[in-house]
């Protein structure tokens, strides 16, 4: 059976900060939510054309808990390993961008499979009303049914650890949570947390942060609550706050940081390879 690592990539104003009761909307929905803003949306800005060359990474499909197929795009190992990253996308699909993080995570980590899981089956934006429909028509059953199947394509015995962006960020805590025990690591950028603190309690591994101060949704009062939720649950969170805007780690983004960007890929490495003992 193999250990899996999630990898995903995946991509708040002080209104999601205070809203923390059970019957808040869950984070998918504030994800939907957060698509339709065009204050947010106009964060993003349309990614810098690029094609991934030389690629070691194929796409494979497995089943889906809902009865249908996910697919993902894997970068397995020549050899059999206990070890698997897994890799959510940002709210414009697993583009080349994505695979390039799938292909440089698999060079930094060595002994793992890599796979980076599409939410979108299939489809990947190019631009702002493009991603806009996709991540705001994300249904949540379906995400937790491609979930749920990459988990069982895996095995019981996988150890799973998570990493994400933006969108991605907030998908890779749910991986975390439906992961159960199999969960062994969780790296969150700049998405919006869970606020069920009942849900975090179930939580089987800590979490590690990368936020902008400049971020005007997942912003430093999302953050603190979710520092105080996490706190209250009884699970360790680590965060690290830049001075700078959403979406800051995203080389596709004019206001890409590559100071910033280098740090937090370091904490985040580093993190990843003490889950994984490399």
């Amino acid at each position: 059976m193999k250990n899996l690592v999630f990898l995903f990539l995946f991509m708040g104003s002080s209104v999601f900060a205070q809203t923390r009761s059970c019957c808040s909307p869950s984070v998918n929905d504030q994800n939907n939510m957060l698509a339709m803003n065009e204050e947010f949306a106009k964060t993003h800005e349309p990614p810098v054309p690029f094609v991934l060359e030389g690629g070691k990474g194929k796409w494979v499909t497995f089943k889906t808990s809902d009865g249908k197929t996910g697919r993902a795009y894997a970068i397995t190992n020549d050899k059999p390993t206990d070890k698997v990253l897994f890799i959510y996308q940002e709210w414009w699909g697993v583009n080349d961008y994505i695979k390039q993080v799938a292909e440089q995570y698999k060079s930094e980590l060595g002994d793992v499979c890599v796979y980076a899981i599409d939410l979108y089956d299939g489809e990947v934006a190019t631009t702002v009303p493009e991603a806009q429909k996709l991540m705001g028509g994300l249904k949540e059953e379906r995400a937790k049914a491609i979930i749920n199947g990459a988990i069982e394509m895996v095995g019981k015995n996988a150890k799973i650890a998570s990493i994400g962006w933006c969108m991605g960020g907030a998908w890779s805590l749910q991986s975390a949570l439906l992961e159960g025990k199999q969960a062994i690591g969780c790296v969150m950028y700049y998405g919006m947390p869970e606020k069920n603190i009942d849900r975090l309690k179930t939580l089987n591994c800590d979490v590690i942060g990368f936020f902008g101060t400049q971020d005007g949704f997942i912003n430093p009062a999302v953050v603190k609550a979710f520092e105080a939720d996490m706190k209250k649950a009884g699970k360790k969170l680590e965060t690290h706050s830049y001075d700078a805007p959403h979406a800051f780690a995203n080389p596709s983004n004019p206001k890409f940081s590559k100071t910033f960007s280098e740090d937090a890929h370091a904490k985040a490495l580093g993190y990843l390879r003490g889950k994984l003992g490399n």
